[in-house]
Formats: structure tokens, sequence, C-alpha cells
């Protein structure tokens, strides 16, 4: 009988490896670029950010349905052109607004591919989906490293570098789809796991991942700021922009350190509980960080959000996935896709809103309410699932 071929986890993660170390060259310069380089106002900017966000939304469901419903390597080679040809084209086109529409086709491309790199994830037969998820998100991490530490170093030199530089890691990403995602993994959805068989029929997890699927667009409306306005706020305060760039490479360097650390937690602890805890975690940053005055304060703040990210942000699929089942990956790893689109979306726009109308620090305790409101109906859904399980 002929072996059916899998995937291979070091495939998905160096495609979320690749992806991201392109992609962090890319958002943590948009507001600024639009802002200081391309002349447009902050309200321009914001509105970049939600087409953006929104294309890349658009991007997930796709990519899910695709997967699903036609062929998952055509679909992961669809996202990966999708995303590289833009990326290309600004090395030769970055003036307004062309450099808004690339971007948002490049948004749209990397949607598709964040939900293929979950849903092939899903389908790796060889290791648990708590380990595949935070193996995925370490690999992220580092490109997430990569990426800012080295926009942070060509941005002064020349912004067509930057986007040459990002270029090559996006048709290596190209490359690598075309010769190593070439097999259909959705017939492994089909087959049902003995979690998913226990989780079919029961429309109280459904209640609790739809919970889930909202605390998580707060958790990214929050994150958001930090992608967004804060680079302003910072610079604005006499930070350089390399600084800020730098926090993102430190926030990878320590995901990187801790992931591994994390790993070691599943024989002693519920992933559920790790999940919350570390959400409590990156809240409270934002609360912390309404007295953040200068670099050293921003550092340990971000420090602290780090570890709630580390904590969380990388068990949340493989959450979905024990409490869904994997014979609809797709829809499930689309939707969680979708919702942190959307939160990336409200995120730029809620804060320019909030900062004109307000200040900052109205802004932080804003969002550190919102999540925590969220993140309490979670709990309580969960307490209450756990409390009819032990009756």
């Amino acid at each position: 009988m002929k072996k059916e071929k899998t995937v291979k986890l070091k495939w998905v993660a160096l495609a979320s490896l690749l992806n991201n170390t392109g992609a962090a060259f890319i958002w943590p310069l948009t507001t600024m670029y639009v802002n200081k380089y391309l002349g447009q106002t902050l309200t321009t900017a914001g509105i970049v950010m939600l087409l953006v966000s929104v294309a890349m939304m658009f991007g997930n469901y796709i990519g899910g349905w695709l997967f699903d419903h036609w062929s998952s390597y055509r679909t992961a080679l669809l996202g990966v052109i999708c995303s590289t040809i833009p990326i290309i084209l600004l090395i030769f086109i970055h003036g307004w607004p062309w450099y808004a529409l690339l971007m948002i086709i490049n948004s749209f491309g990397d949607g598709i591919n964040m939900t293929i790199v979950n849903s092939y994830g899903t389908a790796v037969a060889d290791h648990p989906a708590r380990f595949v998820f935070n193996y995925v998100y370490m690999a992220f991490n580092v490109g997430v490293v990569l990426g800012t530490l080295l926009v942070g170093v060509l941005l002064p030199i020349s912004v067509v570098l930057v986007f040459s530089v990002a270029a090559v890691f996006y048709v290596s990403l190209t490359l690598m789809v075309l010769f190593t995602f070439n097999i259909e993994v959705r017939s492994t959805g089909q087959r049902q796991t003995k979690a998913s068989l226990k989780v079919k029929g029961r429309p109280k997890f459904i209640t609790l991942v739809v919970l889930i699927l909202v605390n998580v667009m707060t958790i990214h409306i929050s994150y958001s700021l930090w992608e967004s306005v804060m680079a302003v706020h910072m610079t604005n305060m006499g930070i350089p922009f390399y600084a800020y760039s730098l926090l993102w490479t430190l926030n990878g360097i320590i995901i990187i350190i801790g992931q591994p650390l994390v790993n070691k937690l599943s024989p002693y602890m519920r992933l559920s509980t790790q999940i919350v805890m570390g959400i409590l975690i990156f809240a409270n940053s934002f609360f912390f960080l309404i007295f953040a005055k200068n670099l050293p304060e921003f550092v340990v703040d971000f420090v602290i959000l780090t570890v709630g990210e580390t904590l969380s942000f990388a068990g949340l699929p493989a959450w979905i996935t024990q409490l869904t089942g994997t014979e609809n990956a797709g829809h499930y790893q689309g939707l969680y896709n979708i919702v942190i689109s959307v939160g990336r979306a409200i995120g730029p726009l809620y804060g320019g809103y909030v900062i004109e109308h307000g200040n900052y620090q109205e802004l932080f305790l804003s969002v550190f309410g919102l999540m925590l409101v969220t993140l309490l109906f979670v709990g309580v859904k969960l307490f209450h699932i756990h409390h009819q399980q032990a009756r």
C-alpha cells in the first residue's frame, strides 16, 4: 500500500519564519512611512492601516474556505503569489498612493498565508497540536526578531533597500511553498481524534470558542496600538525610531528563549489555565503603560507584555483545535485569524479617535478594561464547563 504523504513540521515552521521576517520589515514602518515620508496625516495613515487589516481579514476567510473546499496546495500558492508580487513592485513604486495599494494586496496574501500555516499545522501527524503551534509561534518570532532588527538598520540607509531585502524573504517563501507544500492535506481533516469526537455535539464548547475569539479581538485591538500609534507616541517623546524597532527585537528574543520553557509546562498546567494567566499578564501591561514616561519604563512594560504573549498567544490556535476538532481546521483557524485582523483593523482608528478626543492614558485604560471584561466572560464559561465535568 502506498504510504500517504504528510506535511512536515519543519516546513510549516519555516514558512512562518520566512513570511513573518518579510512582513516584519513592513508593518512597524507603515504608519510612520505614510505620515513622515509620504506626508499624509495620521488619520490617513490610520485609514491605510484599516484597509490593510480588512484585506488581511478577507485573506484569512478566503484562505480558510479554499483550504477546506478547494485545494490546500493551490491556496498556499495563491497566498504567496499575492503577498510576494506587491513587495517586489514596492522596490520600484513606493510613492503615494501606490504604497498603500500594494500594501493592501500584500496584506490580502499574508492573510491567506497565516491561515494556511495554521491549517497545515493542524495536519502535522507526528506531534501534538500544543507542541506544533508553540514551535510555529517560535519560528514566527524568530522572523519578528530578524525583520525588526534589520529594518531599524536598513531604513536610515534607504527605504528601497528595506523593500529589496523584504522581497528576498517573500521570494524564498514562494519557492519553499512551491516545492514543499505540494501535499493535499484536506483529507486529514476527516480523521477525527478522540478529543474531536468528545467535543462533537456539545455546543457549550462552541460558545466558549466564540467568547475566546471575542477576547482575542480585544487583545489585538490593544496590540495594534504598539504597531501603530505607539511609534508616533514614542518619537514625539524624543525616543528615536530605532529604539522603538529594537523593542520588537527584544520581544522576539524573549519569546524565542521563553517558548521552550513554556513547552515544559504542559505536564503540569492545563492549557486553558496557562492561556488565561498569560492574557491577564498581557492586559496588565496596558494598565502599567499609563505611567510609562521614558524608554526604560517602556522597555519594562514591553517585557511584561511579552511574558503574557509568550504564555498565551502560541497556545490559542491549539486550544481552539482541542475544542473544535480537526474536521473543519480551515474554518476555525480562518475565524481565529479573522478576529485578529478585525482587532488590528479597529485598533489604529480607535487609538487615533481616543487620542484626538482625550489622551493616551485614557486609551490605555480603555483597552485594559476591554480585555479584562472579555477575559472574565471566558473565565466564567470555562469554570462552568469544568464544574459540570467534575459532577
